[in-house]
């Protein structure tokens, strides 16, 4: 299969450089594995996201939120910590 693809500059560039260097023997092999690394990285931003439903999901059925005060939990804890070390 054939596909023509039109790159910026830079782009065009960059994809030069590569095959320059060696570490690739074509465009084709440049443009191969980029499509690659995308692939990987939607894959990896799936999973993110599906954590972030998962934990959203989590949150929501754990109940009611309370109230809190930041001051009464400070005291909270250093009164435990002194009994602890007392």
């Amino acid at each position: 299969m054939s596909i023509n693809v039109n790159l910026t500059p830079l782009l065009e560039e960059m994809v030069r450089q590569k095959v320059k260097s060696g570490l690739y023997t074509s465009v084709s092999e440049v443009v191969r594995e980029a499509l690659r690394l995308m692939e990987e990285q939607d894959t990896l931003r799936k999973a993110k996201v599906d954590q972030l439903r998962q934990d959203i999901n989590a949150g929501l059925e754990s109940g009611t939120a309370t109230i809190w005060n930041a001051e009464e939990v400070k005291r909270a804890v250093r009164k435990k910590r002194v009994n602890l070390q007392g």
